[in-house]
């Protein structure tokens, strides 16, 4: 019986593990440059805003070796991101905002927003992410519109 406890409660913890990203990161700083390589001293491939998600592949000293939502391959320097914060962006050419977690609900004022377009994730409910941006606006948006890290 202890046997069966302990197993359940090791396949839960391993379900766990499995289902959360320990890989996804998410810029905390207004801007943030990522680079061609772990420093400085190389090129600059994109310079992305507060809430920009990204996957770590890698490691270099205290430079992370990151994906982002096209796929691509950067580095940035740690300091500039958190495993703690929850982020999106949007994937589409566009996406709309809307006061609730459905196409009933009203656009927000600044809806449409771009592809790029990044927030912190605050919530849930079905399909519906519930999104603040750098400014602290918040709204819904599909949850197919975006890239969740």
């Amino acid at each position: 019986m202890i046997k069966s406890i302990y197993s359940a409660c090791l396949l839960l913890f391993s379900l766990a593990l499995v289902s959360g990203n320990a890989d996804a990161l998410c810029v905390t700083v207004s801007e943030a440059n990522l680079r061609s390589g772990p420093g400085t001293n190389y090129d600059k491939t994109w310079e992305v805003y507060k809430y920009m998600p990204l996957q770590k592949v890698g490691q270099k000293g205290d430079w992370y070796k990151v994906k982002d939502v096209d796929g691509d391959s950067h580095w940035i320097y740690k300091k500039l991101v958190s495993a703690s914060v929850h982020c999106a962006v949007v994937r589409k050419s566009t996406a709309n905002v809307r006061t609730g977690p459905g196409t009933n609900y009203r656009k927000v004022g600044w809806s449409p927003v771009e592809h790029y377009y990044s927030f912190r994730r605050i919530g849930s409910k079905g399909a519906w992410i519930k999104v603040e941006d750098e400014v602290g606006d918040t709204g819904w948006v599909a949850k197919s519109l975006l890239w969740l890290q």
